[in-house]
């Protein structure tokens, strides 16, 4: 790193660059009382499995667990650059060691991406945060960030911003890389398999586009957004014809319009910050949601959808310095689709609600944090569904979930 560093500054004094490397060491220790619906083998916490009972009537998902990661720890480093005719430039590297899918300890790009700044525009080209996790995110120990009620995700995406005394104008074409959609695999013999794939989007040729709204100033942003999102979940259908596997060409589009409000008041220690999210399809950002399907072509197999809707809100209150308590809650209910379906795929589709409710304590000096938090999920999953998969009748589980983080920040 001192190298590194040396050679960089080096640099710096002939090309006018200037490099600005940071980092974190971050361990995680925690305890669930139940199985989970989780990535990173729980460092990434969604919400409690329903109950699954073996031939003994014994909930096999009733069963707690515990485990200690360091996988979150990160090194990065911000660029300014020469000028670009009128327009400032930087760029930012980020990276992890997450890995992906079930392999960890590797490591993992967070941000990739270069700015280009005229004053009241700029242009950024490159990996960095969807956009409809923005500005206004809670702060929380867990590493969800508030998924599933907080959109989760980053994207490679152009994103234009046009700032004009107190507003800006968010523009973003947006597409995917390790937050993927979630789709069919098969539907051989009736059977529909899901899977995340960056194939839905690619297939579709289209990206993902968010148009957004914000009132800014000192300690304070108010602001909404829309986003659509058009997916193709095959291209080709396998149907069983007499025994035989027969193979199809079609063509299938799913397409989600999605909408949010966010505000975040930070001043004098004190945090206050909210967001609302009504979903459609929006699985690639780790919420709940998908789509269902509405209609089966006898002969090709061909599939017509309607996604699913869902509506969440998320309110977090924090205040101190030194030492910070705070809480979130967050509330999430499944809407189910517009029309009659048959079938349905995506995440927590057997959900009907979800209530989180967390408190924590962090003590914070330079350099250093230590926290703990205290988390309960409650879920109720459908027991019936109507036929636009909105659950009618449900019962639920519950997950109690200690963190205790130590960070040490350079």
């Amino acid at each position: 790193m001192f190298l590194l560093g040396g050679a960089s500054g080096l640099y710096a004094q002939k090309g006018g660059f200037d490099f600005k490397f940071y980092g974190q060491i971050r361990t995680d220790l925690y305890y669930n009382s139940r199985s989970n619906s989780e990535t990173v083998d729980g460092l990434f916490y969604m919400f409690p499995l329903d109950k699954k009972f073996d031939p003994n009537g014994r909930d096999l998902n009733d069963a707690d667990n515990s485990d200690f990661y360091t996988l979150y720890s990160r090194v990065g480093v911000d660029v300014k650059g020469p000028d670009l005719g009128t327009a400032k430039t930087s760029a930012k590297v980020e990276v992890d060691f997450r890995g992906s899918g079930t392999t960890y300890s590797l490591f993992r790009l967070r941000h990739a991406y270069f700015n280009l700044d005229w004053g009241k525009s700029a242009l950024l080209v490159g990996q960095t945060w969807h956009p409809l996790y923005g500005e206004v995110a809670p702060e929380i120990l867990n590493l969800n960030m508030g998924a599933p009620y907080q959109p989760f995700s980053r994207a490679p995406q152009i994103r234009y911003q046009y700032t004009y005394k107190q507003m800006q104008l968010t523009a973003a074409a947006i597409w995917q890389s390790q937050y993927l959609s979630v789709g069919p695999k098969s539907n051989v013999a009736g059977e529909t398999v899901t899977q995340k794939s960056q194939e839905f989007i690619k297939k579709s040729r289209i990206p993902e586009f968010y148009l957004g709204l914000d009132y800014k100033k000192p300690g304070f942003i108010a602001g909404a957004g829309v986003h659509v999102a058009s997916m193709t979940p095959r291209v080709q259908s396998d149907v069983n014809v007499d025994g035989e596997t027969v193979t199809y060409r079609v063509d299938e589009r799913i397409t989600g319009v999605s909408a949010e409000a966010h505000l975040k008041y930070n001043r004098n220690n004190l945090l206050v910050a909210a967001k609302t999210v009504l979903g459609t399809n929006l699985t690639q950002t780790s919420t709940v949601g998908g789509y269902g399907i509405t209609r089966i072509d006898e002969k090709t197999g061909e599939q017509e959808y309607a996604p699913l809707r869902t509506s969440s809100t998320w309110v977090n209150i924090a205040y101190g310095k030194k030492w910070r308590p705070a809480l979130f809650f967050g509330y999430l209910k499944t809407l189910g689709a517009s029309e009659e379906v048959i079938d349905v795929l995506g995440t927590g589709t057997g959900l009907g609600q979800l209530f989180t409710g967390t408190a924590e304590l962090t003590y914070n000096v330079p350099h250093w944090k230590f926290g703990a938090e205290y988390s309960v999920c409650n879920a109720w999953y459908g027991d019936e569904f109507n036929a636009k998969a909105k659950a009618t009748k449900t019962h639920t589980v519950a997950n109690h979930r200690l963190v205790l983080t130590a960070i040490f920040q350079f």
